[in-house]
């Protein structure tokens, strides 16, 4: 019998398994046996009588959670907590009287979740840190290369091909930095209970306040993430999620900078997206290479970025100590946002590392411009010799409107020879004039601020972000 039920492009094409398998239903209910094997060994430890048994009975059953039993329990309860508190217990039965003792369904959903989104965000890190090494290797392979440089996507002045390339890795560096500042800042709810008041672990301890603290502290512990909210309602303040989700909105808007740029780049012969010996472009013209990949990664990242909106709505309409409507809209945005970026950078990736660049191209379009970057130096040169700088000016203003009109008719750009046929610069050798026309007196300090750029900035943060990061591989790109 075959599934006819709609299922998410993100997970049938686009995410990685990796990812898919943080968010798996398998890996989250793992987690929420964890926090509540924590919650039961932490409660022990301080006192509490919780024999020996029903813990191992627990460490027995983390990985193999009966699902379809916990999908009957919660048609018949309405409720998932509580449902797996009895799925579990079912499979650990010398556990059953004390799984979930002293919490709330939010003790073990939220920590579980942060847990989820810390392992998420370590995998987008070394996503990331992948994407920063390929594009420095192509930055440093072509720190020299002159090209123009557009603003208004009109020409401009001249830059590098390298230079460039920097600009799209200062972006996503400026992700790391962000990703590592939230990994290093990212807190578990804690157990604070029903309404973030400790309540009834202040009744388990009899009154102690200094073990309800310290029940605190070794759940935490436990779990591998100090850090606790100091005060929360039922669940962690929702301002935790929008903070992630505008940090992945980020790279979304980074990665979706670059795409634009490599289309537009491809649409001129100068840089193209890695194309396989196979690939179709058009089902009907034969001759296409679309920038599919950068097409896909501006799709994707305008999916993330819209969905960033749902975080600081969900964070300002919570009412008092808490509300449901944070669950469906939580179960649908943190996922797809995390699957989506994850996405997004696999194409970064695989574009970074397979930019194809066309010299010829880059060049024609240089000297097909030159002449107009070069008319400042030409004004210098007609002082130099004597003449007069606004007549000289005006010289040249007059004559490049002339050119670049032929130019945007088909023509070549023959400024230098009307320069050189003018009166005005007739004690000035057109030698003199040509001399002025060679590209790399025209990039500045593109090339040392690339060798810059990397040495003094990317190491020192790929340094800082390495032991944050997760190792990656490389996934299948599908069409």
């Amino acid at each position: 019998m075959t599934d006819d039920r709609y299922r998410s492009p993100l997970g049938t094409r686009y995410a990685s398994p990796a990812m898919q398998r943080l968010w798996g239903e398998p890996h989250r209910i793992g987690l929420w046996r964890r926090v509540w094997l924590a919650l039961a060994e932490s409660e022990r430890e301080l006192g509490l009588e919780i024999p020996e048994a029903a813990l191992a009975a627990m460490r027995q059953h983390l990985d193999d959670a009966d699902l379809a039993r916990a999908a009957e329990y919660e048609r018949r309860f309405r409720h998932d907590v509580m449902a797996h508190v009895h799925t579990f217990g079912d499979q650990a039965p010398a556990a059953k009287p004390i799984i979930h003792l002293g919490a709330t369904s939010a003790f073990v959903t939220d920590n579980a979740d942060v847990l989820v989104i810390k392992a998420g965000l370590e995998l987008l890190l070394g996503r990331l840190l992948d994407v920063l090494g390929k594009l420095e290797r192509f930055a440093r392979e072509h720190r020299a290369r002159p090209c123009l440089a557009y603003t208004h996507f009109q020409p401009a002045q001249l830059t590098t091909v390298g230079k460039r390339a920097t600009l799209w890795m200062q972006d996503f560096a400026l992700d790391v930095e962000e990703l590592v500042h939230r990994l290093e800042t990212i807190r578990l709810r804690g157990c604070k209970g029903t309404t973030g008041t400790q309540a009834s672990f202040l009744e388990l301890f009899q009154g102690d306040h200094a073990k309800v603290r310290e029940l605190e502290r070794r759940i935490a512990a436990k779990l591998g993430l100090p850090r606790v909210f100091p005060v929360t309602g039922q669940t962690y303040s929702r301002k935790g999620d929008s903070v992630i989700l505008d940090a992945l909105s980020g790279i979304a808007q980074s990665a979706a900078k670059m795409a634009n740029d490599l289309r537009l780049l491809q649409h001129e012969g100068e840089l193209l997206e890695p194309f396989e010996p196979d690939q179709i472009g058009s089902s009907a013209m034969a001759y296409k290479r679309n920038p599919m990949r950068a097409e896909r990664i501006c799709g994707l990242a305008r999916f993330v970025i819209s969905l960033q909106a749902n975080g600081p709505h969900t964070a300002a309409t919570q009412w008092l100590e808490r509300t449901l409507d944070d669950s469906a809209n939580r179960r649908l945005t943190l996922p797809e946002a995390f699957l989506a970026t994850d996405a997004i950078l696999l194409l970064a990736a695989n574009i970074a590392g397979g930019i194809e660049v066309r010299p010829a191209v880059i060049e024609r379009h240089v000297r097909d411009q030159m002449p107009f970057m070069a008319t400042e130096r030409w004004i210098m040169l007609g002082v130099a010799a004597g003449g007069d700088r606004q007549a000289i000016h005006e010289v040249i203003r007059q004559n490049s409107l002339v050119t670049a009109d032929a130019v945007s008719r088909g023509e070549p750009n023959q400024l230098l020879e009307r320069l050189a046929a003018d009166h005005t610069f007739a004690k000035i050798p057109a030698a003199a004039l040509s001399a002025e026309l060679d590209p790399g007196r025209y990039t500045g300090r593109s090339a040392e601020q690339v060798t810059e750029f990397l040495s003094e900035y990317v190491a020192p943060l790929v340094a800082r972000a390495l032991p944050h990061a997760a190792k990656v591989e490389q996934g299948e790109i599908r069409v």
